[in-house]
């Protein structure tokens, strides 16, 4: 109803909606001609949504998502459902090789942690829920670890669905056939399960 509507709200969602887009980065000149919005009413919007992370400011001046609608995804039937189904197997993957265990998914170029599982270990991967990186060439979800290795099984997936992986990371003289055999032993587990929702 046109009393309830509140204009500055429906502008920064305007903003927001802009970043519906491939490019992982927009310049001002972007998001103006997105949105129709004058540079100087864009900084405003862009700086009270940057102050609650649903934006974030490169050094170069362009402007991405924050960190705040991925949180938010996260609260999102669907995604609950994913961590209620992987996060006892990276628990158990983690205790069982001793490594950090971790469900990766595909953002356009970018890969994000959504879940993990830390060993009690001294000497481990540290990952933590919503770290990003870049995806490597040939679409390699693995980041850089000086030192160490990543693992990886590749999740079957429905259309719509993100691109995700299984993976095991620590120090690469501990990661071993056991280690890679525990985790393609989840991989399998998972399918199972994958399979008997589709049919069910």
């Amino acid at each position: 109803m046109a009393q309830d509507r509140v204009e500055a709200v429906e502008r920064a969602l305007t903003v927001l909606e802009a970043f519906d887009d491939d490019r992982e980065s927009f310049t001002l000149a972007d998001l103006a001609q997105a949105t129709g919005y004058y540079k100087s009413t864009l900084l405003r919007l862009l700086g009270s949504l940057a102050r609650f992370d649903y934006v974030q400011r490169s050094h170069d001046g362009r402007w991405s998502l924050g960190h705040a609608p991925l949180r938010l995804a996260r609260r999102h039937p669907p995604s609950r459902h994913l961590s209620a189904r992987i996060q006892p197997l990276l628990d158990r993957l983690a205790i069982e090789t001793g490594e950090t265990a971790a469900l990766l998914e595909n953002h356009g170029r970018q890969v994000e942690c959504r879940l993990v599982a830390l060993p009690n270990a001294a000497l481990r991967h540290e990952l933590r829920p919503g770290s990003q990186w870049p995806l490597a060439a040939g679409d390699d979800p693995r980041p850089e670890l000086p030192g160490g290795k990543m693992l990886l099984q590749t999740l079957p997936s429905v259309p719509g669905e993100p691109k995700r992986w299984l993976t095991l990371s620590g120090p690469s003289s501990r990661l071993d056939a056991h280690s890679e055999a525990a985790l393609r032993a989840a991989r399998e587990e998972l399918t199972t399960k994958y399979e008997t929702e589709a049919v069910t």
